[in-house]
């Protein structure tokens, strides 16, 4: 295993330089392709949030793996690799592995515990699927980083330290109070209708807002998270879709405004949020979640609005207490590097003691033949008997090395017991490459999707 991840997240690199490095779902695929052409990396994987840009591959040369992932993620990027460079992260092998553990427990998240990072690393792994750049590695690690995610959440009180990056904002703008005794009865309007913005227009519904309004640029999916909030059995809600066009509009009749799309520019301007002040007697909350900036930073300098946005958050979630279990799910996170490095180890050397026993196997038949044009009036019954008998020899003379061998390879540092085992018997490497090419293609896809 030679895993690497290189990338920036916000505790390595201000929001300014993240906000110009995010990454659109087009150039994810550009980067993974390129990635996989790049001659040291044999399979990639990019995790992109609002908050950590991070490119994960199976590399064959750390320091020449480290600096193409670095010039491959500059040049998607926009970010010159001379700016990028000073915030970037490398991480290796199973320091690479704890890292995408912890991230997958929230630990590295910018709300302790939250989450919503379980959905977007199987969105990445999902999109390495896709594009076949994610092999045996990454779809071990990517998959096994899901459960270990899933099992801190569920083994350990870490839910209690975080919650999502929507209820930290929506307390922050809360100043305070109760989310649900400050947005009761308020009208809402949501801008965006992705992961980021449903989950904004739910935890609005939930809090007891009045009514809630969904703009986005593709119309049928905000009539579809419409009528979603507004299934019987629900909050209650009143819900209605608009269009982009609409916005500046609604905006005058809003009292929260939550705004999170893909848009690469802003989607509302300084002198457009100004334009909704006028005449307004309460003042108007603007939440900005998204990554670029949706809102206009200057709308921090105008009166009558209480403004956050990924920069303010991550300011506010520096002081944020962490609960006791986060502890526990380091624990977590440091068992299931080591059982994933084993497990991996172990994979590791598999292909050579097959080779060994198919080699053992072949030699076993050859004598067998020979041993038949010696002995030709052996009837079939004795030759049989013999058959038996030779191979009962090989496998007990192979049976103690190969299971010690297998729990030597598994323990740190024993990937040179594979070495070792071709060199004693003297194994063809082709045979060995062979028996790990059949391996891969049998588990092709296998396990893909599932968590």
């Amino acid at each position: 295993m030679s895993l690497l991840v290189v990338g920036l997240s916000h505790r390595s690199a201000p929001v300014s330089v993240l906000e110009h490095a995010s990454l659109s779902t087009d150039a994810q695929i550009k980067l993974l392709q390129d990635s996989l052409a790049a001659e040291p990396a044999t399979e990639a994987a990019v995790l992109a949030t609002c908050n950590r840009i991070e490119l994960y591959a199976d590399v064959d040369k750390f320091h020449a793996g480290v600096a193409e992932l670095s010039t491959l993620l500059a040049r998607h990027s926009g970010v010159g690799l001379d700016e990028l460079t000073p915030y970037l992260y490398v991480h290796y092998e199973d320091r690479a592995v704890h890292h995408l553990f912890s991230v997958a427990c929230g630990l590295d998240s910018m709300v302790v515990g939250e989450g919503q990072i379980l959905g977007q690393i199987k969105d990445a792994l999902a999109l390495g699927q896709e594009l076949h750049s994610a092999g045996r590695l990454l779809n071990d690690l990517f998959q096994q980083a899901l459960r270990v995610g899933k099992r801190a959440h569920s083994e350990t009180g870490i839910d209690r330290a975080g919650q999502s990056l929507v209820t930290f904002g929506l307390e922050q703008l809360a100043a305070g109070r109760a989310v649900e005794a400050w947005a009761k009865d308020k009208r809402a309007l949501v801008i965006g209708a992705g992961s980021m913005s449903s989950l904004a227009a739910a935890t609005l519904a939930r809090a007891g807002v009045e009514e809630i309004v969904i703009a986005n640029r593709t119309a049928p999916r905000a009539e579809r998270l419409a009528e979603i909030l507004t299934e019987p059995g629900g909050t209650g809600v009143r819900a209605r879709a608009v269009t982009m066009g609409a916005v500046p509009g609604e905006l005058t009749r809003a009292d929260i405004v939550v705004s999170c799309t893909g848009a690469t520019g802003l989607v509302l301007a300084a002198d457009t949020v100004e334009a909704a002040l006028t005449g307004r007697t309460a003042p108007l909350a603007l939440l900005d979640l998204a990554m670029p900036r949706d809102i206009d930073a200057g709308a921090h300098r105008l009166g009558g609005i209480r403004f956050v946005d990924i920069e303010s958050l991550a300011e506010a979630s520096a002081d944020a207490p962490m609960a006791a279990d986060v502890e526990l799910v380091r624990t977590i996170v440091s068992d299931e590097v080591a059982a994933f490095g084993a497990a991996q180890r172990a994979a590791h050397i598999t292909p050579t003691v097959v080779a060994l026993r198919a080699m053992a196997a072949d030699v076993v038949s050859t004598e067998v033949a020979r041993l038949e044009g010696r002995l030709p009036d052996l009837d079939e019954k004795q030759r049989a008997e013999i058959t038996r008998t030779v191979r009962r020899v090989v496998d007990k003379l192979l049976h103690a090395p190969t299971v010690r061998v297998k729990q030597l390879a598994s323990e740190p540092g024993g990937a040179g017991y594979a070495d070792a085992l071709r060199e004693l018997f003297d194994l063809d490497p082709q045979t060995v490459a062979a028996v790990s090419r059949a391996d891969l293609n049998d588990t092709d896809g296998v396990g893909r999707g599932r968590v």
